[in-house]
């Protein structure tokens, strides 16, 4: 790989990253901008509010949805294996899920539903199409019959925090007993497809999800300090999570997920929301996506996988009901992509995904580019911290190759 960054471009992004930890925004956190062989980190402020443990380049974080990039390459390494098929239902794997019936409103009683159209498909779970996720609107969350039952089941369809405490099988039955929200195919919600999806990936590769990526991905990459759970000697390590409380307009420190919880094996590994993992690690991963499947000379993935990983699937309108969560970019498998230009970028095609504690990354194949930002303050997800990253990573990239 070829290429440099432009060192007064990675200035004024640290400028810029600095001056949000001195004012408080975040207590700290640590960028990566890669182009080709020229790898810069910055590791800025410390891992708490009022602490004295700095950033490092070795910081370990809790990922959330960035975990999403990883399940989808894994189950297209499965559908290369012929163990999936992109097109087939997934009740052949998960029989749970066979003769769903869709709920006539949303919002409507649990019992007054039809038929689904069609089964799900495993490229419904990839593209968050299979009928059943986050609800944006009236609010999110909103109290209708369908989320109470969730609730009620102890699913945990949304943040990694509280953890759910059903083992994957369990899981799928609870989630199986109720019925789908929109049609097989028709609207895209967040979150859920991944959730379902590592049920599906566990048993057709016959091991725990944790072990499975261990094996075809994390091992393969050198990605020594990722996964479900790792040591506590590497969990102490995590910095705390800070979030604004929108009532008080006060930024809290939340503990709904401690170092401790993170040092064993979880009941229900999240294909969703469940890893931990560094910079450099995740740095290995997004590199095998930007040289299309290849690392060190190695095929882990084909360049067609790929393609359809890193390509928009969503109609106009299905965009246009991802609301604030897709903020008008595309969804390919696993990941959003860049359909048009915009405020970041005059030119699309950069495909990433970002986690809910505070964590983004993305490739920009014209600029050669990744661009990993990783903190543990949730707010840098909105109040424009995360925008102005990206913005500034692919200035510092130059022009494109």
């Amino acid at each position: 790989m070829t290429g440099e960054l432009d060192r007064a471009g990675l200035a004024r992004l640290h400028d810029a990253m600095a001056g949000r930890v001195d004012k408080g925004e975040l207590p700290g956190l640590v960028t990566l901008v890669a182009k080709g062989d020229d790898v810069q980190v910055d590791a800025i402020g410390c891992t708490a509010f009022g602490g004295d443990v700095p950033m490092r380049r070795d910081t370990l974080f809790r990922i959330a949805s960035m975990t999403k990039p990883v399940i989808a390459t894994a189950t297209m390494m499965l559908v290369e294996d012929g163990r999936l098929s992109l097109d087939e239902p997934v009740d052949r794997l998960l029989p749970e899920l066979a003769d769903r019936r869709v709920l006539k409103q949303v919002d409507g009683p649990l019992d007054e539903t039809v038929p689904a159209h069609r089964p799900i498909l495993v490229e419904d779970l990839l593209t968050f199409r299979l009928g059943f996720g986050t609800i944006t609107e009236p609010s999110f969350d909103p109290p209708f019959p369908i989320n109470k039952a969730v609730h009620e089941l102890q699913l945990v369809l949304g943040a990694p925090d509280p953890r759910t405490p059903h083992e994957p099988d369990e899981w799928i039955k609870r989630f199986g007993s109720l019925p789908l929200m929109y049609q097989p195919g028709e609207r895209w919600q967040y979150n859920v497809g991944t959730l379902v999806l590592g049920v599906l990936v566990a048993r057709a590769a016959g091991q725990p999800l944790g072990d499975f990526f261990r094996a075809r991905i994390f091992e393969p990459l050198g990605m020594t300090e990722t996964g479900f759970w790792l040591p506590a000697d590497y969990t102490r390590r995590l910095p705390s999570h800070y979030m604004t409380d929108f009532q008080s307009g006060k930024m809290e420190l939340r503990t709904v997920s401690t170092p401790s919880e993170w040092s064993s094996p979880p009941a229900f590994p999240s294909g969703s929301s469940g890893l931990l993992s560094t910079a450099d690690d995740f740095l290995a991963f997004a590199r095998l996506l930007l040289a299309k499947g290849v690392h060190r000379g190695e095929r882990l993935l084909s360049e067609a996988s790929v393609d359809l990983m890193t390509t928009n699937h969503l109609t106009p309108e299905q965009i246009s009901t991802g609301g604030m969560l897709l903020g008008g970019r595309g969804w390919g498998l696993g990941m959003s992509v860049a359909v048009e230009p915009d405020e970041i970028s005059p030119v699309p095609g950069r495909y990433g995904w970002d986690g809910g504690y505070g964590t983004t990354w993305f490739n920009d194949p014209q600029h050669d580019l990744v661009a990993v930002a990783l903190t543990q303050t949730s707010d840098f997800m909105w109040n424009g911290g995360l925008d102005e990253f990206a913005k500034l990573a692919i200035e510092a990239a130059g022009s494109a190759r």
